[in-house]
């Protein structure tokens, strides 16, 4: 087995991907302008904007397939799903309805999900099927340098209301946010003994490469402009509790500006450098995108 799709042992992962005239994450709180850190004025991606893209590829992956559900899917409300697994279950144990949604739900399998909504059932302190912590865990991306967000005021021909156009009038007003360019990174991090618990399989992780490696090509939006993954980096330990902090192999990966003082609008402008010499014993390193290879 390849040791980037071993369940059993650790995974330290670092994901590059870039955006180059769009919005990746919008905020709700800022009008949704692309987010960022107001102190350092670096763009930011949620962990769960990726869990969402990752989320509505893996169907496009594996269509039809009962062991590749999304638990957290549009339309679909949370605690009916918790009911269905309150009735497929008939000793009614958490530990069982557990067992049949990870068997079903590939975003429960590798995220977790807090289980525990719906109505409370006679004699029993908690309602649905508890929590379940997932293996892997997501970080936020952040741009390597500043993003400048600009707002482009855009025009449309027709009217929201009738009245409008009674009165003359024959264009309105919007706007869209984007950001010129920008490089993010974000890291991920797998521990066997949770993925042990959900039942993750060497498919599972076969399923996740498959779709980070493409999950932007399966995303397009006007609103995101163009969007690409630039690199994903596994380091793999030899066991489940590894051999390395995740720091000391994660910053192996190193990105710098070409030229300071040119804006960046490539993931080109940018050099990728990998320290892969001497990685501690039984570590190894899988190169799943590298476009700078």
């Amino acid at each position: 087995m390849n040791p980037h799709l071993d369940p059993t042992v650790r995974h330290d992962v670092v994901l590059l991907f870039d955006v180059t005239d769009g919005n990746p994450n919008g905020d709700p709180d800022a009008g949704n302008q692309p987010r960022i850190d107001d102190e350092t004025g670096q763009g930011l991606v949620t962990d769960v904007a990726l869990k969402r893209k990752i989320r509505d590829a893996v169907p496009e992956l594996r269509p039809g397939d009962p062991r590749y559900g999304i638990f957290v899917e549009a339309g679909h409300a949370l605690n009916t799903r918790i009911e269905q697994a309150k009735a497929a279950t008939p000793n009614g144990s958490v530990e069982e309805r557990q067992n049949w949604l990870t068997e079903r739900y590939f975003d429960i399998r590798m995220f977790g999900a807090v289980l525990s909504t719906g109505q409370k059932e006679e004699n029993k302190k908690s309602a649905g099927a508890g929590q379940i912590r997932g293996p892997w865990q997501f970080t936020f991306a952040r741009s390597l340098d500043p993003v400048l967000p600009v707002d482009h005021a855009i025009t449309r021909v027709t009217q929201t209301r009738p009245e409008d156009i009674e009165k003359g009038e024959t264009t309105e007003l919007g706007s869209k946010w984007t950001v010129p360019y920008g490089l993010y990174r974000a890291h991920a991090y797998y521990s066997a003994s949770r993925g042990g618990k959900t039942k993750v399989t060497s498919e599972d992780l076969e399923t996740l490469w498959t779709v980070v490696a493409m999950m932007f090509d399966h995303d397009r939006s006007a609103a995101r402009g163009q969007m690409k993954m630039c690199g994903l980096y596994v380091f793999s330990h030899p066991n489940a509790f590894g051999v390395a902090p995740a720091a000391s192999l994660t910053d192996r990966v190193k990105l710098t500006r070409i030229d300071p003082d040119k804006p960046a609008r490539h993931h080109t402008d940018y050099q990728r450098h990998i320290d892969a010499d001497g990685l501690p014993e039984g570590v190894t390193l899988w190169r799943g995108v590298d476009l700078w290879a």
